[in-house]
């Protein structure tokens, strides 16, 4: 037998759910409550507009007020208001959005949506995540409406009877249950407030029940109505700029430059993102990307929205067409999002080109601090690549900036240096021999060379010290007879079997030997040092002692004893050691003994 039937929602089994699973922080009632209030204020602004509602010359405000001793928290609004056939309709039915319906009625008279916020009808529910019983006292605006009260404890049953209010609006009254007992502290509600509220449209004053107010001190909101990205980038100044940066960060460190993002179509999206001063040169600061849709704050840092390697910037970004219950499914799977994500980065590639093109000393001086991020978005997204490769700039060990068609080659081979201070003797010698190398010491810089190469695959980048360029080789004719006697002699001073030994004449006499290490190898081994044991245990990185058959010393060497022999080539090689890394602590000791001892050949 087939039989039909309608679905039935019991909300005595939805409230604890809505209570426990609505919304995964509990303190976003606010922000829910907050919003439907500046509903209620712009719905009844968009009435008067279009000449339905006659403007009464209040002005809108929003009062959160917190009542510690009746443990109650009160939310009102001169909006709108409701009729007692309205809050029956908006309330009482869960999931219907009274938001939604407004914007459809008046969908042809009047632009109302570019301000409300609400779309799903659930917000008002949100109040039970903290609350034992709600009530709500409300005056619609409209002509010989009756007063409304409205309650419910949260059960599936609701009182409705006649209420007190004598001015239009709304106000919504929570009593708070011992599970939202934090909320009744005032810093715990202020700081709240100011991370939901701070950039709301309409007025919101905060007030203690109890607390007297000094006649001298002028009421003032705690929110920022006219955020500075509302304005024209052409109306603002640069001291506007670094002072909402400076409210809104808390950083006492100015930011380096600003890009205001203004857009009307294809979509709506309004924004400033600041380039923060780097104080680490070897570790990424992280940054913080705001959200918000019509000056509501959504979240921080949601990188469908905002591409991730911009999360290491600062800003504030709003985007109205963005629900407020946005959901990480949502935004990956909605194209609007991508083709806001798209032109984010696009707006800032823009504005890093402008800056390379009209203010490159500038761009110089930005440098250092903004590479980090130009390379991790390069290594993130190609396309930002292509777009910025040509306005890329390279440190060299001269103190220059270079672009890469700029970068000072030999051959196919671009030099480079990983550490000004460990490989400091490599850098001497070139800058000696009238070369030059690039400066990559960031930490991204371990990835960002072999990007490079996959991309530029004409170049090959070495580190400084991991051979001895032809041109560090010296051009003169006198050799050196007893090569291979010198080679032995260090051989067998050092004892060390898996060491390559040679001996070449270079240019800088004043340097005996040097050790150049595997390129390939010593990679590895970088990546494996960030990531751990992921790639299995790290092999020992292959080493090559270059014994400068130009250095005095080493000419010496065959003449002396065997004993002076071995006390010199270890305290050679310890030397050359000290320009890769630090001597452990046996080689520490023994360098300092043998230290002692060659300071004894002067006696």
């Amino acid at each position: 037998m087939k039989r039909e039937g309608q679905i039935k929602v019991d909300s005595e089994n939805l409230f604890p759910i809505i209570k426990k699973w609505l919304y995964s922080d509990k303190d976003i009632f606010v922000r829910e409550l907050v919003a439907n209030a500046c509903d209620a204020v712009k719905k009844y602004q968009s009435l008067c507009l279009i000449g339905e509602m006659q403007d009464d010359g209040v002005k809108p405000r929003i009062d959160v007020i917190l009542d510690k001793d009746n443990k109650t928290l009160t939310f009102s609004d001169n909006g709108i208001g409701m009729t007692d056939e309205e809050v029956e309709k908006y309330i009482t039915q869960i999931a219907f959005s009274g938001a939604q319906e407004f914007l459809e009625k008046y969908k042809d008279k009047t632009d109302a949506d570019a301000g409300i916020i609400g779309h799903f009808g659930l917000g008002f529910y949100s109040a039970y995540m903290v609350s034992d019983t709600v009530e709500i006292e409300t005056l619609s605006c409209r002509k010989d409406a009756a007063p409304v009260h409205w309650e419910s404890d949260g059960s599936h049953t609701y009182e409705i009877s006649d209420g007190n209010r004598t001015q239009k609006g709304t106000s919504v009254i929570l009593h708070i249950s011992e599970d939202g007992t934090e909320f009744l502290d005032e810093y715990k509600l202020r700081e709240v407030l100011r991370k939901y509220c701070k950039f709301m449209p309409y007025e919101i004053f905060f007030t203690v029940a109890g607390t007297e107010k000094k006649e001298d001190k002028e009421e003032k909101p705690l929110n920022n109505t006219t955020p500075l990205w509302l304005k024209a980038p052409k109306d603002c100044t640069t001291e506007e700029y670094e002072d909402f940066y400076r409210e809104t960060f808390a950083d006492l460190n100015m930011p380096l430059f600003w890009i205001h993002l203004n857009v009307d179509y294809p979509f709506r999206l309004k924004g400033i993102l600041y380039f923060p001063k780097q104080t680490d040169k070897l570790q990424v600061m992280p940054g913080e990307i705001k959200l918000f849709s019509n000056q509501v704050y959504i979240a921080d840092n949601i990188k469908e929205v905002v591409p991730e390697f911009l999360m290491l910037l600062k800003g504030v970004i709003d985007c109205p067409d963005l629900p407020l219950n946005v959901s990480r499914s949502f935004l990956q799977n909605d194209g609007e999002v991508a083709k806001i994500s798209k032109h984010i980065t696009k707006k800032v590639a823009d504005k890093l080109t402008s800056v390379f093109k009209n203010e490159r000393k500038s761009y110089e001086s930005y440098w250092d601090d903004i590479s980090p991020f130009i390379k991790f978005g390069c290594i993130k997204d190609e396309k930002f690549y292509e777009r910025v490769k040509d306005i890329m700039l390279y440190k060299t060990i001269n103190e220059e900036y270079k672009t890469f068609a700029e970068l000072p080659k030999q051959g196919d081979k671009v030099y480079y240096v990983s550490s000004m201070d460990v490989q400091a003797q490599y850098v001497k010698m070139f800058k000696d021999n009238g070369l030059d190398a690039v400066i990559l010491e960031h930490n991204i810089d371990t990835h960002f060379v072999s990007f490079l190469e996959y991309k530029e695959t004409d170049t090959k980048f070495v580190r400084i010290d991991s051979e001895i360029g032809d041109a560090l080789k010296s051009d003169t004719s006198e050799t050196v007879e007893n090569n291979d006697e010198i080679i032995k002699i260090f051989k067998d001073a050092l004892s060390m079997e898996k060491l390559t030994v040679q001996a070449q004449s270079l240019k800088t006499a004043d340097t005996p030997a040097i050790i150049t290490i595997n390129e390939y190898e010593r990679r590895m081994n970088d990546i494996n040092k960030i990531y751990g044991s992921m790639f299995g245990a790290a092999a020992p990185v292959s080493e090559t002692l270059i014994i400068n058959t130009q250095n005095s010393i080493v000419k010496k060497l065959p003449s002396l004893d065997s004993e002076k022999q071995t006390l010199l080539c270890k305290h050679i090689y310890d030397l050359a050691v000290i320009s890769q890394r630090k001597l452990t602590a046996d080689e520490l000791d023994g360098f300092i003994e043998r230290s002692v001892q060659v300071l004894g050949f002067i006696g």
